[in-house]
């Protein structure tokens, strides 16, 4: 487990791809259980551990995670998740783009069933505007790398949008990459996220690397 900061009310974590941030219909032991395991054993605690999830990371993304070890914690960064003013920057990996930047705007309806989401009007009910914006960082021989901001948080806004362009995430089968990782991961990676603390008042700004493997390691070489 890659602790990226830590204090006496939140701790952030590098989540790799394959961990589930919260509980799901698999059963299958969530991140944050393996925090609570790590700091009770850690800690030498007797009684339960408090841990709040504050957010949470698509299932084969990888990257940082917030969790609060105080109530005070959980309420305050849950507000400013809600008011959109913490700051996240992802890093993606797609099939070679032309486009050096962008932003997009599209309306996304969830299909709980499928728990996947789809671009449609802005007509239909329950769609809810996501926006994202994005720069290229590089290009490697079949492959870009690229910054994306999020100015919204919708249920895999990342993965629908850029599909929707005709730029599914390396990987990502179920929104339309054609082959799939070998580990079940995607290359999208939660990369920076900056706040102010819950209770110091300070900016806090987390950067996180992504996972060894071959296109994440070039791209690393070669920024």
């Amino acid at each position: 487990m890659e602790i990226l900061f830590e204090d006496n009310h939140l701790i952030i974590i590098n989540k790799k791809p394959g961990e589930l941030s919260q509980g799901d219909k698999t059963n299958d032991l969530t991140l944050s259980d393996k925090v609570k395991i790590f700091l009770k054993q850690r800690d030498k605690k007797k009684g339960n551990v408090f841990l709040g999830v504050i957010h949470r990371l698509d299932r084969p993304t990888s990257g940082i995670i917030i969790f609060s070890k105080t109530s005070k914690a959980l309420s305050r960064m849950s507000e400013q998740f809600k008011k959109h003013e913490v700051s996240k920057t992802y890093w993606a990996v797609t099939k070679k783009m032309t486009k050096k930047s962008g932003r997009l705007e599209n309306y996304l309806l969830k299909n709980q069933s499928q728990n996947k989401s789809y671009v449609c009007t802005g007509t239909v009910n329950r769609a809810k505007l996501a926006i994202l914006s994005f720069k290229k960082i590089l290009d490697l021989k079949n492959f870009s790398l690229l910054s994306v901001n999020l100015e919204t948080g919708r249920h895999h806004q990342i993965r629908t949008q850029f599909s929707q362009m005709g730029y599914p995430i390396k990987g990502d089968l179920k929104y339309g990459y054609k082959r799939p990782n070998k580990n079940k991961s995607i290359h999208l990676h939660s990369r920076k996220v900056s706040f102010i603390h819950p209770v110091s008042k300070k900016m806090v700004e987390i950067i996180a690397n992504p996972p060894k493997d071959e296109i994440w390691n070039l791209c690393l070489s070669n920024l």
